[in-house]
């Protein structure tokens, strides 16, 4: 559907009236609120819209989306694979590489009718059967971005010179399915986002004013902690923005490993699909007023008009691997987290249904 106008959006705000298209990530310390999305392997795209005015959640109108079926949905790992690739993290892990990795998965299916596929028909139906804080839209079909977000997670807020992450680790049915190995998970992605932030914010100025919260979404519950820094004034009229801060931070530790260079390889090696918008970085800044919330590309679908067979829907799914965990249950989390949105996509959610399968 490339002659839908570009639009975004986010937190009860409608974009609209494209400006500008840039991958330079200063221009989100200049003028102008802009949507931004960052590809897990590096592309930015950054629009800034004229029009940004208050708008809920778009109703849910019968038709405006026509999902694939629910047995379209192909995995760029098949389970021998994702857990073969569990077992590979946890001999790194023995061989003192890395503490924990995450290991991702792509899921693809064939849009029916890719003329009227509208990511913010799907945003709606996000919205209604799968509430989450960071929701929010970004289309711009002329850049190859067109994105439905329902993220939980926080990658970064930024109010004035105050930075704040909240990474999730651990995942379960219910508080009581959380292990031990959830919150070690927890802590170790903690420490290494307490040491990106504190690569750019001022020493000292880090604190963790929450530890391994336990947050209640759609059909699971989630470890999540709070990181918190300050930016340092420069004297000079300078000091860190956005380009200081997506270069100490990006990819969001929550959904690479620690330490992040070492999981990245290991990523590399094991994983057969670019992730793409998952995993990335997906919202909004207010340059006029130096705010922004990044979500971590999470619980996101993206279309791929340029995929080999025809324009396609993607998700991603995935998990953090350590020494303590189980193959086969590191599998079945990645299909807990997959389960619903897929079948909110496909439309054979059932919204009394409880939690997902």
């Amino acid at each position: 559907m490339h002659d839908l106008p570009p639009m975004a959006r986010f937190g009860g705000l409608l974009a609209t009236d494209l400006r500008d298209v840039t991958s330079d990530p200063a221009a989100l310390d200049s003028t102008g609120w802009w949507a931004v999305v960052a590809d897990f392997e590096g592309r930015l795209v950054c629009a800034r819209f004229g029009d940004v005015r208050p708008d809920p959640a778009p109703a849910v109108a019968p038709g405006r989306w026509r999902g694939p079926a629910p047995d379209a949905w192909t995995s760029s790992l098949d389970r021998a694979a994702y857990t073969a690739g569990v077992r590979r993290i946890r001999e790194h892990i023995a061989a003192g590489e890395v503490y924990q990795a995450n290991l991702c998965r792509v899921m693809s299916a064939p849009l029916p009718d890719p003329g009227a596929a509208d990511v913010d028909a799907l945003t709606a139906l996000l919205a209604h059967g799968n509430p989450a804080p960071y929701a929010g839209t970004v289309r711009l079909p002329a850049h190859g971005v067109e994105v439905a977000t329902a993220s939980p997670e926080l990658y970064l807020r930024r109010t004035g010179r105050t930075v704040t992450s909240g990474p999730i680790k651990g995942t379960g049915r219910t508080a009581e399915d959380l292990l031990e190995k959830d919150h070690a998970e927890n802590v170790m992605i903690v420490d290494l986002v307490r040491n990106d932030l504190g690569r750019v914010c001022a020493t000292g100025s880090v604190t963790v004013p929450e530890l391994c919260a336990i947050e209640a979404h759609p059909g699971l519950v989630h470890l999540v902690s709070t990181v918190r820094g300050e930016l340092p004034a420069d004297p000079r009229g300078g000091g860190a923005g956005w380009t200081e801060l997506l270069a100490a931070t990006f990819p969001p530790g929550s959904v690479t490993g620690a330490p992040k260079a070492s999981a990245l390889r290991i990523i590399e090696a094991l994983e057969t699909a670019p992730r793409g918008p998952y995993c990335g970085g997906i919202g909004w800044v207010d340059a006029d007023r130096g705010t922004g919330e990044l979500a971590v590309g999470i619980r996101t679908f993206w279309i791929d008009r340029q995929a080999t067979g025809g324009p396609a829907l993607r998700f991603g799914t995935g998990a953090g691997i350590t020494w303590g965990s189980d193959p086969e249950r590191e599998w079945a989390e990645t299909e807990l987290k997959a389960a619903r949105l897929l079948a909110i996509a496909s439309g054979t959610h059932q919204p009394l249904g409880g939690t997902p399968r």
